[in-house]
């Protein structure tokens, strides 16, 4: 991690990954990016679904390869760059027959890295086979949940699920969340873990920054009035004045189980996720 100086009372507690160290340029290859408008938390008539979205530096989309169908063509890194769309660190790879694609790249990347996605590919970072070719410990990403339509567990920075069992035509995953599932054995992930593991590191330090990813402000419950949230109002600071807490729509939170009964992967989690301790 990087640390500053204190020249400003925002400055003595920033930090942020030491982005020198790891990338290798900081202009993305343009056949693969494109510009657009993101929903910053509305729907296509401007009302805001999701709050505490909306402003932020203007971002460039990068074309990331998730469903990875070039198969048994081995293919070599050319650079590993910084993706404001995501906390991972991803890699431009071009394979032997020529054509380029973005990647998500696991931990330690360094140009001129091989890779390679096949059934009997080598059990090496950065590889991707089947989930019952990969062995029992072994840390995966890029999981796919159903097989061949692309990756979807384990993407962010740092993360990666542990392969515990092979049973039945099933592969038993430990997800980040310490949750254990089953998924089918012909689906596909890449070996090892997400790059810049730093990144759940990052201090902030200042709002300011918030901003410019593009996070707007969250407003206390019992700074609000009374027509606004259900602990507002009162003179002076008051409690929340009821036994549990809600939000501001009067919904249970803290606790509250939200998940649906009758959800369709219920019959393929063995073990639902535990709660983390406090320090």
């Amino acid at each position: 991690m990087k640390h500053y100086k204190p020249t400003t009372p925002s400055r003595r507690h920033m930090t942020t990954v030491s982005y020198r160290n790891v990338l290798t340029t900081d202009k993305p290859h343009k056949p693969l990016t494109k510009g657009g408008k993101r929903d910053v938390g509305r729907n296509s008539g401007g009302k805001i679904t999701t709050r505490h979205k909306g402003g932020g530096h203007k971002r460039l989309f990068r074309d990331i390869d998730f469903i990875y169908n070039k198969k048994n063509i081995p293919m070599k890194v050319e650079s590993v760059e910084y993706d404001p769309n995501r906390s991972g660190f991803i890699s431009l790879v071009c394979y032997a027959d020529g054509e380029r694609k973005y990647i998500l790249s696991p931990k330690k990347t360094k140009v001129g890295d091989t890779f390679l996605v096949a059934e009997d590919a080598l059990i090496e970072i950065g590889n991707r086979t089947l989930l019952k070719k990969i062995p029992v410990g072994t840390f995966v990403y890029n999981v796919e949940i159903n097989p061949g339509a692309g990756a979807r567990i384990a993407r962010s920075a740092g993360n990666y699920a542990e392969v515990v069992a092979n049973d039945s035509g099933y592969t038993h995953l430990k997800m980040p969340s310490g949750e254990i599932r089953k998924i089918q054995d012909i689906a596909w992930a890449t070996i090892g873990e997400v790059s810049n593991d730093e990144y759940k590191l990052m201090v902030y330090g200042k709002a300011g920054r918030s901003r410019w990813k593009g996070i707007r402000p969250t407003v206390r419950g019992s700074a609000m009035n009374p027509v606004d949230h259900p602990f507002g109002g009162g003179e002076g600071r008051q409690g929340a004045g009821m036994r549990r807490p809600k939000n501001k729509w009067g919904k249970g939170i803290r606790g509250k189980k939200t998940r649906r009964a009758k959800k369709y992967s219920n019959k393929f989690i063995i073990s639902r996720r535990t709660k983390k301790k406090k320090k």
